[in-house]
C-alpha cells in the first residue's frame, strides 16, 4: 500500500507505522484528529512529502468529524484543526502546505457537503500528485547517476517519506529501473535511526545493494574514494539554506572538501520563498531520544541534552536541486522555479 492513504469505507486515514520498522510492518488507522497528530509527532508518519499528504488528509478528516450545522461552524472547526496539525512539527513546510491547500480549495464550496467533499477530493489529488512528482524527480535525477556509482544518502527520503516512490531514493530507484548498477551507502541517522531502520529496509525490499554505516563514517569513505555522489531529501528549502535531518550539513562540508557532487531532491512544495535560515524554527525533539535507545539507557539520566531534528546546509555547498520540473544549478534563483 501507499505510505499514507484514505479509507473510503471507514472515513479514516491509513498509514504505515514507521516507528515499528524494520521489525514489524503494521498499518494503523487514524479515526480522530488526535490520533493523526500523535502519529505525526511520534514519527509514525514522517518525511516532508508524506507530511504534506497527512496535512491534507487531516483537514479532510476534520471536516468529516465536525458536528457543525452551518458553514461558519464547520470552517471554524477546520481552522482549529489546521492550527493543531501545523503545530505538531514546525520545521517541515509541507505539513502546513498540505493544510493550507485544502483550506484554499474549500473556498469554492457552497454548503456543508460541498466543503467535506472538496476537502477530501483535494487531499486525494495531492496524494496522487505526490507520486507523479516523485516519478518526475526520479526521471530527471537518474540522469545524474552513472553505472557503477556508489551514492551516500542520509535519513530516509524514500517511499516511506512520501506517498510512494521517494525523493532521494526515488532518484536511485529510477536509475536502477534504467538498468544502472547503483550501490547505496546509508547513514544510520541517529538518534532515531531512520537510515538504518527504514532506508536500509526499503532498499533491501527492492534488492538495491546497500551498506549501512554510522553517521560519523561518511568522511572516511569519501577520503577513501568510495563515494561518488551524495543525494539527500529536504524538509524546507529557503533562499539561503536547505533544512534536512540533523547531520546533513556535516556530509555537505565533507563532500565539498572531497569534490563530491551533493544533490538535494525535493518537490517544489518544500520550497519556502518567503523564509530564510533565521526565520525558521528548528524542531527540538525529546531529550530522552538521546538518553535511551529501545528502552535501554545509553547516557546518564540527568545529562544535559541538545536534540535538534534538523540542520541547515548553505546553498554554496549544494551542487544541484532536483525537482519535478528539472535540475537547478547555482546560482539558485528560487523565484525562477515557479515561473
Amino acid at each position: 500500500m501507499r505510505t499514507i492513504d484514505w479509507n473510503d469505507e471507514s472515513d479514516s486515514i491509513m498509514l504505515i507505522d514507521q516507528t515499528l520498522l524494520p521489525a514489524e510492518y503494521k498499518v494503523i488507522e487514524c479515526k480522530t484528529l488526535a490520533a493523526l497528530c500523535e502519529a505525526i509527532m511520534s514519527l509514525r508518519v514522517r518525511g516532508a512529502p508524506a507530511l504534506g499528504a497527512a496535512g491534507g488528509y487531516g483537514m479532510a478528516l476534520a471536516a468529516r468529524l465536525s458536528s457543525a450545522k452551518d458553514m461558519d461552524g464547520l470552517l471554524k472547526d477546520m481552522q482549529i484543526a489546521a492550527r493543531a496539525i501545523k503545530g505538531t512539527r514546525p520545521t517541515a513546510v509541507n505539513l502546513a502546505w498540505g493544510v493550507d491547500r485544502v483550506l484554499h480549495a474549500i473556498n469554492d464550496a457552497y454548503d456543508l457537503k460541498g466543503i467535506k467533499n472538496t476537502a477530501l477530493s483535494e487531499a486525494k489529488m495531492m496524494a496522487d500528485e505526490d507520486v507523479t512528482k516523485n516519478r518526475k524527480m526520479g526521471e530527471f535525477g537518474a540522469k545524474l547517476l552513472e553505472d557503477g556509482d556508489v551514492v551516500l544518502t542520509h535519513c530516509n527520503a524514500g517511499r516511506m517519506a512520501c506517498v510512494d516512490w521517494g525523493t532521494a531514493l526515488g532518484v536511485i530507484r529510477s536509475a536502477v529501473e534504467d538498468g544502472k548498477q547503483i550501490q547505496v551507502v546509508a547513514c544510520e541517522t541517529r538518534p532515531l535511526n531512520q537510515g538504518s531502520r527504514i532506508t536500509a529496509w526499503e532498499l533491501m525490499q527492492d534488492n538495491i545493494p546497500v551498506t549501512l554505516i554510522a553517521d560519523s563514517m561518511s568522511g572516511h569513505l569519501m577520503r577513501k574514494g568510495v563515494i561518488n555522489k551524495v543525494i539527500v531529501g529536504a524538509d524546507r528549502i529557503t533562499e539561503d539554506v536547505v533544512f534536512n535531518k540533523i547531520g546533513t550539513y556535516t556530509h555537505s562540508v565533507l563532500a565539498k572538501e572531497h569534490g563530491i557532487p551533493f544533490y538535494v531532491a525535493a518537490p517544489l512544495s518544500t520550497f519556502d520563498l518567503e523564509g530564510w535560515e533565521e526565520s525558521v524554527t528548528i524542531e527540538l525533539r525529546d531529550e530522552n531520544e538521546l538518553r535511551f535507545c529501545n528502552g535501554k539507557i545509553m547516557a546518564p539520566k540527568d545529562v544535559k541534552v541538545y536534540n535538534p531534528a534538523f540542520d541547515a546546509t548553505p546553498m554554496e555547498n549544494i551542487t544541484g536541486l532536483i525537482t519535478e520540473r528539472g535540475i537547478y544549478y547555482p546560482p539558485f534563483l528560487l523565484d525562477e522555479l515557479f515561473i
